[in-house]
């Protein structure tokens, strides 16, 4: 299994910035967050016409592994990927990730987020996460049914086909 292009979706508090940076190390492959250019200081989105700028940017590279959703450049992303891995997560696990993450960084900026936004924890963040596999996840099957010829697809549905896909 060759994988060159790499990209990691699913929901928050999946682990998919955990997953991307492992898998970074185990194939040698540079890691780009997409949180960490997508959001401005402060949480301030970035104007969509930059952001599909900066987007088409990070894909140009022959290797890489990208991690983030963002569904407004997902097309572009799962196009150019050779390999498309989807945490497809519970919601319940995903909210508890997010819970725990919040304590483990409260008021910090992660590391694979962009400066100035430091971990925060809300009601609208937590209904995104609880509404994502109603909301969200029949858009994802649709997408990974039109790459599935072409494209090497993983979904990895717990904690322990990560672990297994790593090793």
């Amino acid at each position: 299994m060759i994988m060159q292009r790499v990209a990691v979706i699913g929901t928050c508090g999946a682990g998919k910035s955990t997953l991307a940076r492992s898998l970074g190390q185990n194939l040698d492959l540079p890691v780009i967050h997409l949180d960490a250019y997508y959001w401005q200081p402060g949480w301030q989105e970035t104007d969509p016409d930059t952001w599909q700028e900066i987007h088409r940017e990070l894909i140009k590279g022959d290797r890489w592994i990208i991690d983030g959703n963002y569904g407004n450049t997902m097309d572009i992303r799962l196009a150019a990927a050779d390999t498309i891995i989807w945490l497809d997560f519970n919601r319940y696990l995903c909210l508890w990730r997010v819970f725990q993450r919040y304590l483990q960084h409260p008021g910090k900026v992660r590391p694979d987020m962009a400066a100035g936004c430091p971990e925060r924890l809300n009601w609208e963040f937590m209904h995104y996460v609880w509404n994502f596999p109603k909301l969200h996840r029949p858009k994802i099957v649709d997408k990974l049914t039109e790459y599935q010829e072409d494209k090497q697809i993983i979904v990895l549905q717990n904690p322990r086909q990560v672990l297994d896909l790593l090793q």
